[in-house]
């Protein structure tokens, strides 16, 4: 289901917002919110429908979840100010209750394909329509729950999933490939017999066409979507430590500044006609 075009204007709103949330709450993994945002706001604003479902498996990018759903007005900015306070429904990591629209706590990595191939195969026996969707880290392929869920939903021609991978080719404690190399996912997912599309997870138009070609029978679907961990922010780029380390008053500052002027290159770029 794909819906009409998302705004630039609300997509630097809502990070602004997510970098505003962050730093007012002292709290990192701003990396990896960057590297994801995008994706979330492609699906939320373009894709998802009243019958679709959708598991956020990194759960460290629950900040770019939370803001995300406050661009739908489906949380305010009442709710955005206690982010990682005492007592606030809105954790470091997704929670399991008091948000409708977030269906599982998933603070431990490596959970959500099975969830997510769990659910598709309750709509298919309970004859409902919808997808269910999926995002994971690329850090989270080194749990063993994530292949055998690839296994699972293939047995099951389980083409109502789709799968997402944040590719930004990082994780906690240095690069994905180092800790534990699960390189060229790409030809890993054919063998294993999903679709498989690779995209350039900060193209909106990309997403949105690779999200529609998802097969509606046969097998599921894996988007591939390669990432900068702390995209838009100069000097978070491919850094390992915008993983945890959050933001002081002169990185936010300089982080504010670098995400307006990248929005205003790009809108110069589309009013002169090159994109």
């Amino acid at each position: 289901m794909i819906k009409r075009e998302l705004s630039s204007d609300l997509l630097l709103a809502t990070k602004l917002r997510l970098l505003r949330m962050h730093f007012e709450a002292g709290v990192g993994h701003i990396g990896g919110n960057l590297s994801s945002l995008d994706i979330l706001m492609c699906l939320y604003h373009q894709v998802l429908g009243p019958d679709d479902a959708f598991v956020l498996s990194k759960g460290h990018s629950a900040g770019a979840l939370y803001v995300t759903l406050w661009s739908k007005g489906g949380l305010t900015d009442a709710d955005l100010e206690t982010f990682h306070r005492d007592a606030s429904r809105l954790s470091g990591h997704p929670p399991c209750s008091g948000i409708p629209a977030i269906l599982f706590a998933t603070g431990s990595l490596g959970h959500g394909p099975s969830l997510s191939s769990g659910m598709a195969l309750a709509k298919r026996l309970r004859g409902e329509p919808g997808r269910v969707y999926c995002l994971t880290s690329d850090g989270e392929w080194n749990e063993g729950s994530c292949w055998e869920a690839l296994i699972f939903a293939k047995h099951h021609g389980l083409s109502n999933l789709t799968l997402i991978v944040d590719l930004n080719g990082l994780q906690g404690f240095g690069t994905t490939n180092f800790f534990s190399n699960v390189a060229a996912l790409t030809e890993k997912f054919r063998a294993f017999g999903w679709y498989v599309q690779e995209v350039n997870g900060h193209d909106l138009v990309a997403l949105t066409s690779a999200l529609s070609q998802c097969p509606s029978i046969g097998v599921p679907s894996v988007i591939v979507a390669k990432t900068i961990k702390g995209n838009g922010v100069s000097f978070m780029e491919g850094r390992m430590d915008s993983h945890y380390l959050p933001l002081d008053r002169t990185q936010y500052d300089q982080a504010v500044r670098d995400v307006e002027l990248e929005a205003d290159l790009v809108s110069s770029r589309q009013k002169d006609g090159r994109e």
